[in-house]
């Protein structure tokens, strides 16, 4: 049965300044430059000089930026790009800093640190602002009642990440509840509003992700559904599974949320500054696609080397394409839950998930990820794609 919800057309706003764990601004006297290290205010945007940039990743690696600013409101983050561009300075946007792997040397210009806050419910449309954190939104959706999200709790990050990489996770993608984003456009200079049909989602991809020096995401806009306090229909078999029900039922939405919660801690899928396997940026690679002639071939190859009895993981994509399991290629390559000597391993939970185990090193992770990729091409022909985006460095 249902529980007991808010009304879902109660309407509901939160526009907070800051996170708690931002910085706070100190004040200096007019005129000369900061010290290194020691943040500014620049009226009402924060300034930090050689300041360092791994605690703001979930990887907890990379070296310094030249410059960081910290915006607050819509208006200081276009400002801060706007500043960039006319100074031809390089600039890095971060939000929740869970999909980047920033090289040891840092990042030579201007890394923009998006820290708005804005939630805000009216009956089943939900807007976030892009410095939200995704994991609470979800939350808050659910005690509202509403579902479309709740399939995606507890990944790692900040909500205007989320259209960029389109994520998914447990059978829910967030391009099929988005219906529009808010974005600062570099090119013309100026703020727009792109509806979901322009977005150009498909697997972990996006207008935003193809362009990415072009669009810094303000904003995103959801519609939800009012099941009566149930999920969606739960379509990812594990999960299914779990909940004791035929893919395509129902549940509390609560109970959904909850259980893949479960099943990503079980994994080590949710952050815990405690557990190192959590020290990631989530899944390193992406599933690959295929063309099915391809797949076939990756089938006959894996079945010389695994025995004619094995049968890959596959879901189709469209007619001609076929998605295989990164995790799988990885495992059965060889590199196994913890594999690695050094500061940087795989996860003892999750062959997707690289981890620094604390003292590693950007060129560590790098190391590691590079065995990986060439490992699983000379075991299965197939390439691996890094999922989290590389600053300063290459895999």
């Amino acid at each position: 049965m249902p529980q007991p919800r808010p009304a879902a057309s109660a309407r509901t706003a939160d526009r907070r300044a800051a996170p708690p764990h931002a910085p706070a601004p100190h004040s200096r006297p007019q005129g000369g430059a900061a010290p290194p290290g020691r943040p500014r205010t620049l009226d009402p945007v924060q300034e930090l000089h050689d300041a360092p940039l791994a605690p703001l990743t979930t990887l907890r690696l990379g070296g310094p930026a030249d410059r960081l600013v910290t915006a607050v409101t819509d208006a200081e983050v276009v400002d801060a790009v706007r500043e960039a561009d006319d100074s031809g300075t390089p600039l890095l946007v971060i939000g929740g800093g869970s999909n980047l792997l920033i090289g040891d040397k840092g990042f030579a210009g201007t890394a923009l640190r998006i820290a708005t806050r804005g939630f805000e419910l009216d009956g089943t449309r939900l807007e976030l602002a892009a410095g939200e954190v995704w994991s609470d939104a979800v939350a808050r959706s659910v005690e509202a009642g509403l579902a479309g999200i709740e399939c995606l709790a507890g990944i790692p990050g900040s909500a205007g990440a989320t259209p960029i990489q389109n994520v998914g996770a447990y059978g829910q993608e967030v391009s099929s509840t988005i219906t529009h984003v808010v974005a600062y456009d570099r090119l013309d200079r100026t703020t727009v509003t792109i509806p979901n049909a322009e977005c150009d989602f498909s697997y972990r991809n996006s207008r935003f992700k193809q362009h990415p020096d072009r669009y810094v995401v303000l904003r995103v806009v959801f519609e939800l559904e009012d099941a009566g306090g149930l999920s969606a229909p739960v379509k990812y078999a594990e999960t299914a599974r779990t909940l004791g029900v035929e893919p395509g039922d129902r549940v509390p939405a609560a109970t959904a949320r909850e259980t893949v919660l479960k099943l990503r801690a079980g994994k080590g899928m949710v952050l815990d500054p405690e557990d190192h396997d959590t020290w990631s940026a989530g899944s390193f690679f992406t599933n690959p696609i295929l063309p099915n002639e391809a797949y076939a071939a990756f089938v006959a190859r894996a079945q010389e080397r695994l025995g004619a009895d094995v049968t890959p993981p596959a879901w189709p994509v469209g007619a001609d394409r076929t998605k295989t399991s990164a995790a799988w290629l990885i495992d059965k390559a060889g590199f196994t839950k913890g594999y690695g000597t050094g500061p940087a391993r795989i996860s003892t939970k999750h062959t997707l998930a690289l981890t620094n185990r604390g003292g590693a090193t950007t060129e560590d992770l790098l190391a590691l990820a590079r065995e990986v990729v060439a490992g699983v091409e000379l075991a299965f022909g197939v390439t691996l794609v890094n999922e989290p985006v590389a600053v300063g460095v290459e895999v």
